[in-house]
């Protein structure tokens, strides 16, 4: 059974390999092994990704743990992951439009039992380790941006870095509302937002603000996509650029499997499913 639908993985595939950077893979005296084809090695590390299991678990006689774990850190130093999130995020732009007058901010502890760079003591699973996505989305749920950080930082310090993402998104609406829930209910909070032309929309506490009052509730979707992704639930990795290696790949996934579920909507392509995803 593949870890995701041929129809995500496909134009995923195509547009990273146009990304990689071009190597010479002839040994010019022909006496070493044949490198291991980069499609076979995306398509593991799609499964890892889904599966969140141990490399070795993926590898077999076609490609070994090793050679998963050598390549990924090829892929990291080129940044090509991070350009593959990127393209997808500007493809559904074009496609769709990104709704960015309305955008969400939430964080997310996951587990990571091996500690790491990005790890800490998790105030909901007693005390153990840790780590902790702050993710923007827009109005539709789309990822803007992801900042990672140990499960024991507060909620409001990574909404600056958080938010930074808008930057990169070129000309935004007037106003664009940022909806919060009651964690960031603050007067720092509310300076940072005005300093930046942001129009808060935050939950105050002490009052009863059930999720679907406000439009926050698309970026608690967003993290449950995420967290379908095993690897990130999961989170063995202890590099830093590792673990945002894996967001970036979900973040790709999550993009990709809306823009061909909107655009099933709204167009008709070669090979489009025949039911809507």
């Amino acid at each position: 059974m593949p870890a995701l639908q041929r129809y995500i993985t496909e134009p995923l595939w195509e547009q990273f390999c146009a990304l990689l950077p071009q190597r010479d893979v002839h040994h010019p005296l022909g006496c070493h092994r044949p490198r291991v084809p980069d499609c076979v090695v995306f398509e593991k590390l799609v499964e890892v990704l889904v599966f969140g299991c141990a490399y070795w678990r993926i590898a077999d006689e076609e490609c070994s743990a090793t050679t998963l774990r050598r390549r990924r850190d090829e892929w990291i130093e080129a940044g090509v992951m991070d350009e593959l999130e990127e393209m997808a995020r500007e493809a559904y732009d074009r496609a769709i439009g990104l709704d960015l007058a309305d955008v969400a901010v939430d964080c997310c502890i996951t587990k990571a039992p091996c500690g790491g760079e990005k790890a800490g003591r998790s105030p909901v699973d007693r005390g153990k380790r840790g780590i902790k996505r702050s993710m923007a989305v827009d109005g539709e749920g789309i990822p803007l941006g992801v900042v990672t950080a140990g499960a024991n930082r507060h909620d409001s310090p990574l909404l600056a870095p958080t938010l930074n993402a808008l930057r990169t998104l070129g000309g935004l609406p007037e106003p664009v509302s940022v909806h919060l829930d009651r964690g960031y209910d603050s007067s720092p909070t509310r300076r940072l937002l005005e300093e930046r032309g942001l129009a808060g929309v935050i939950s105050e506490r002490g009052r009863s603000a059930p999720l679907g009052a406000t439009k926050r509730w698309v970026v608690e979707r967003t993290n449950s996509w995420q967290n379908a992704h095993k690897k990130l639930v999961w989170c063995t990795e202890r590099r830093g650029q590792v673990v945002d290696f894996w967001i970036a790949l979900s973040n790709a996934v999550i993009i990709v499997a809306r823009l061909i579920r909107e655009g099933w909507i709204r167009y008709r392509w070669e090979g489009r499913p025949l039911r809507r995803p």
